[in-house]
C-alpha cells in the first residue's frame, strides 16, 4: 500500500458550520453529533477557522462579570473573556486554522498535531476547501492494519526496493505489528538500512532484529563475520 496518507484514515463529508452560525446552533451541533470541535467555512468551503467547546466555555466563566478587563489581564485571559461575549461563529472561532492535504502523510500530520498541541486537523484542497476531518485516534487507525498484509509489504516492496538486499535472504515475521528478521545480508552497512526502512511501514509497532551478514564494511578492513543460526 505504501507510505499511508490523511485521506487513509479521516473522516470525509466533515460537518461544518458558516460564520453566521449563532452560539447555539453551535452547541446544539457538537452535543447532537458528539463533536468537540468545528471547522468554520466561508460561502465557497474555504477553512476559515475551528471553533471547538473550549471556545465556548469562557461564556459560562465570564456569566455576570464585569465586561472591562483588569489592568494586568493576561493575553489568554483577555482572549477568553473576549469570546465569552461573541454570540456567532466568526467571533468564536480560532484563527488561522492549521490544515493539512489529503495526500499528507500520517507521520507529517502527527508532527504538526505534537507541535501545535492539536487534537485534530481539518483535512482542504489545494484551494483550502474542506474535504474531512482527521483526529489523534484516526491517526491510531494504521495499527490495525493485518499482520498479513504488513508482512506483503515488507516483503514486495520494501525488500525489494532495497539497493543490495535479496528478499530471499529475510525471513520476515510479523505478530501484532512487531517484525522480527531473520537472515543474513551480504554487508553490515545494510542491516541498519533494512531495519529502518521496515520501521517506516505503516502499522509497524517494532523491529526485531536478528540479521548478520558476511562483511563488515563497517569497522575498518572489510571481513568475513560467520553467520549466526536462530
Amino acid at each position: 500500500m505504501g507510505t499511508w496518507k490523511v485521506a487513509d484514515v479521516m473522516t470525509a463529508d466533515a460537518m461544518s458550520v458558516d460564520e453566521q452560525a449563532p452560539f447555539k446552533q453551535i452547541v446544539d451541533i457538537m452535543e447532537a453529533f458528539g463533536y468537540n470541535a468545528l471547522p468554520v467555512v466561508d460561502s465557497s468551503g474555504r477553512v476559515l477557522g475551528l471553533v471547538s467547546s473550549a471556545d465556548l466555555v469562557p461564556k459560562i466563566e465570564f456569566a455576570g462579570t464585569e465586561e472591562q478587563p483588569h489592568l494586568f489581564e493576561g493575553r489568554r485571559h483577555r482572549t477568553a473573556r473576549d469570546k465569552a461575549a461573541a454570540t456567532a461563529a466568526a467571533e468564536l472561532m480560532t484563527t488561522p486554522a492549521v490544515t493539512v492535504l489529503p495526500q499528507t502523510t500520517l507521520v507529517e500530520a502527527a508532527k504538526i498535531m505534537d507541535s501545535g498541541d492539536l487534537k485534530r486537523l481539518p483535512v482542504v484542497d489545494e484551494l483550502g476547501r474542506l474535504t474531512g476531518m482527521v483526529t489523534r485516534s484516526d491517526l491510531l487507525k494504521v495499527f490495525l492494519r493485518d499482520d498479513t498484509d504488513i508482512r506483503r509489504e515488507i516483503r514486495t516492496e520494501v525488500l525489494a526496493d532495497l539497493v543490495g538486499v535479496e528478499p530471499s535472504q529475510i525471513h520476515v515475521d510479523v505478530d501484532d505489528g512487531v517484525v522480527t528478521l531473520l537472515g543474513r545480508l551480504d554487508r553490515r552497512s545494510l542491516v541498519p538500512v533494512t531495519i529502518r526502512h521496515i520501521e517506516r511501514v505503516a502499522g509497524v509497532v517494532d523491529v526485531v532484529s536478528h540479521l548478520s551478514y558476511r562483511v563488515d564494511d563497517v569497522n575498518g578492513e572489510p571481513r568475513a563475520v560467520p553467520h549466526v543460526m536462530f
